[in-house]
Order: structure tokens, then C-alpha cells, then sequence
């Protein structure tokens, strides 16, 4: 069936890659969110399960950046904070550039 003209002149193709073409930029900030702060929780509980004399060194550099950060339980949620915070502005910035960019070549 072929694709009629919208009210600008586009065919229905053109208009549905435009908008395919977008991303909500929410949406990848909760998902970049979720991830960044599920994989810090991550890294910091296996490394306290796994203890030893010197916990994570590597690891625990983060708290440089991130206040209150430290390689224990405690500190697993602290990182899942900071984790999902970092995550979503990554997420958002991604995604709010992505569509400067597609809003560009409109």
C-alpha cells in the first residue's frame, strides 16, 4: 500500500522514522540510573563478600569523588546513590544530545 502525504507533505514513512528516531531522554536517564547504581551496589558487595586484609583499594578511591563512599555494606547503598545519580545525568545528557543532533538534521 503506498504511504500517503501528511498535512507538511512527508510520507508516513518519513514522519514515523522521525519520531522513531527520537529517544525520551527520562527514560534513558531511570534506565542508565538503574544500572549505574545497581552495578556500583554490585561491585562493592562482592568485594566485601569476598573480604580479605585489604578490602577493594581500587574500589575505594571513589570516595574521593563520592562523599561518605566506602567498601562495607553501608557503603554499597552510598555507591548505589551516587551510582544511580551519575548514572541518570550520563543517561539524560546522552539522550538530550542525541536529540539536539536528530533535531538537527530535521
Amino acid at each position: 500500500m503506498p504511504s500517503t502525504p501528511d498535512h507538511h507533505g512527508n510520507d508516513d514513512d518519513e514522519v514515523l522514522m522521525r519520531r522513531v528516531l527520537r529517544l525520551h531522554a527520562g527514560v534513558l536517564a531511570l534506565v542508565c540510573g538503574v544500572l549505574g547504581g545497581l552495578g556500583l551496589w554490585a561491585m562493592t558487595a562482592w568485594l566485601v563478600i569476598k573480604g580479605g586484609p585489604d578490602v577493594g583499594p581500587h574500589l575505594r578511591l571513589l570516595n574521593q569523588y563520592f562523599y561518605g563512599y566506602t567498601v562495607t555494606w553501608t557503603g554499597a547503598f552510598v555507591g548505589f546513590f551516587y551510582g544511580a545519580l551519575c548514572g541518570a545525568v550520563l543517561g539524560w545528557t546522552i539522550g538530550a544530545v542525541y536529540n539536539a543532533v536528530v533535531g538537527l538534521r530535521e
